[in-house]
């Protein structure tokens, strides 16, 4: 498993992740004593339509003012959100020490240092008590992990009595051969893609309650065919997904738009309540 997860560690790793970001916002000549979160939210919510269903998974339930763990964070984009224009105490955990590194000198950036806290750790292996956080959401991360009983058995113990699990993810719907890269993956033993009904059956067995359930397929669908056409006009943006993915950029979510339009994966969020 620690092989496993280098592996998984090492396709996410860009060095000087957080120096690159930098130089581009100079480059903009953004100053760096007044960026704002809009300056680097390309960058840093790393999913399927960014900040913009970000929002609508924290509009999903009353979310002001409670404690949050994001698992699987990334460069911390959707914790300052949360922080910033919700008042949350926010955590974010995530394997990759770069993308740790990076989401902590961002929120000092941001001037969020004090409302959002950034680990290093293993999604299976929380190192939070019980019953910690009042809410617990994951984007695009559990294909990644292939023990997904003990993932979600991790986000249930860490969760409080009536607390909200929030998800947005990327799903199997068919069973057909997928072909990678993909975002999260450069090849398929790297990949533990499963479908929603599985997902459903884990949570359910665990004691939650199922409270909304959203299929964002097409929205993600309409979002890359946007994005693919800017860049045929503009080229590559300045402060994008290119960012952590690079050369690769286009070959990744090309598959990955391909895949959701054949009906072979499918993007869906949704609420659970403990």
């Amino acid at each position: 498993m620690d092989s496993l997860n280098k592996s998984i560690e090492n396709h996410y790793l860009k060095a000087g992740l957080y120096e690159d970001i930098i130089n581009r916002l100079i480059k903009q000549n953004i100053a760096l004593d007044n960026v704002k979160r809009s300056d680097i939210s390309g960058t840093d919510e790393f999913h399927v339509r960014g900040a913009v269903v970000s929002k609508e998974l924290a509009n999903s339930i009353k979310i002001n003012g409670l404690d949050v763990l994001d698992v699987g964070c990334g460069l911390g984009g959707p914790c300052r959100m949360l922080a910033d224009e919700y008042k949350c105490q926010t955590t974010g955990i995530d394997l990759s020490n770069e993308y740790i590194r990076t989401a902590t000198k961002l929120s000092e950036l941001v001037n969020l240092k004090d409302k959002t806290t950034f680990i290093q750790g293993n999604a299976t292996e929380l190192p939070f008590e019980d019953k910690t956080f009042d809410v617990v959401w994951t984007q695009h991360v559990q294909m990644n992990i292939p023990n997904k009983k003990k993932f979600y058995s991790e986000i249930n113990r860490v969760l409080k009595t009536d607390g909200y699990f929030l998800f947005y993810e990327i799903l199997r719907k068919e069973n057909g051969t997928i072909n990678y890269p993909m975002p999260w993956a450069s090849v398929s033993n790297h990949s533990f893609l499963f479908k929603a009904e599985e997902m459903d059956k884990y949570l359910i067995e665990l004691g939650l309650t199922r409270e909304l359930s959203t299929d964002q397929t097409q929205a993600g669908i309409i979002f890359f065919e946007t994005l693919v056409a800017k860049l045929k006009e503009f080229g590559p943006p300045k402060m994008g997904l290119n960012v952590l993915m690079g050369d690769t950029t286009k070959t990744k979510l090309m598959n990955l738009l391909t895949h959701l339009k054949s009906g072979e994966l499918e993007l869906k969020s949704g609420v659970y309540k403990k």
